[in-house]
């Protein structure tokens, strides 16, 4: 009985120590903030939607001719088609759509990547050119975007500490080691409306490119914006 008496004994001691060791990490003085960054970076690959339709030519020139004399003009202001174009249909190359009973329309839908404003300029001029009007920007987007999130992430607890070491000197404190760091989860990643923030995309085939006397015009996208919060608790000295 005695032994089983002390066994209980020291179970009851580690259970208390156990708590007391918990009890002690929570109640210890720590100072919680909030820290936040943002950037703005510029977009450094733009998706172009191009389609490509029977209608448009009123049937003069087909779907396969309009293919490869924009594929030719794309290889011609230094565009690779092979790799940076791609067909946007799903199960086939191509959708037909019945106009009448017996009139049959034949699609395409295309989706090109190009670098820069510059490079979607030279696009859209040469589109209209070829009488290729249904196009628009699809998304943009920055090949570096996950860099981008993971340095305001940091940047975020960077501004975390230092607040925490503002609210804290007036008290004659110093700010130790951080305790706890949460994700807030609002890293966000704004680019994919564009509604009205693209200028200079109305383009009406070479008389426009004329007009500007040899100039390409100015298509301005808007900048992406990439910003990150964080809460951190850190230990009070």
């Amino acid at each position: 009985m005695k032994q089983y008496f002390f066994i209980a004994l020291i179970i009851v001691g580690l259970t208390n120590i156990g708590n007391s060791q918990t009890k002690n990490f929570i109640d210890q003085p720590y100072i919680e903030v909030e820290g936040h960054a943002d950037t703005l970076v510029i977009p450094n690959e733009i998706f172009i939607k191009i389609v490509i339709s029977e209608r448009d030519t009123k049937d003069k020139t087909s779907v396969e001719e309009s293919e490869a004399k924009m594929v030719d003009g794309l290889k011609k202001i230094g565009i690779n088609p092979e790799k940076e174009l791609t067909t946007n249909d799903l199960g086939s190359n191509y959708r037909f759509y019945f106009l009448k009973k017996k009139e049959i329309m034949k699609i395409k839908q295309y989706i090109l990547k190009v670098p820069d404003a510059v490079t979607a300029s030279k696009v859209f001029i040469l589109l209209e050119d070829l009488d290729i009007s249904n196009t628009s920007i699809e998304r943009v987007n920055h090949s570096e975007i996950e860099s981008i999130k993971n340095i305001m992430s940091a940047r975020a607890v960077e501004n975390a500490k230092a607040k925490a070491v503002t609210f804290t000197k007036p008290l004659n404190q110093t700010v130790g080691a951080a305790i706890n760091i949460t994700d807030q989860d609002i890293l966000s990643f704004s680019s994919n409306s564009l509604a009205g923030k693209v200028a200079g995309i109305q383009l009406r085939g070479t008389s426009t490119f004329d007009k500007l006397n040899g100039e390409l015009p100015k298509i301005e996208f808007e900048r992406i914006k990439v910003s990150s919060a964080v809460n951190v608790k850190f230990i009070l000295k």
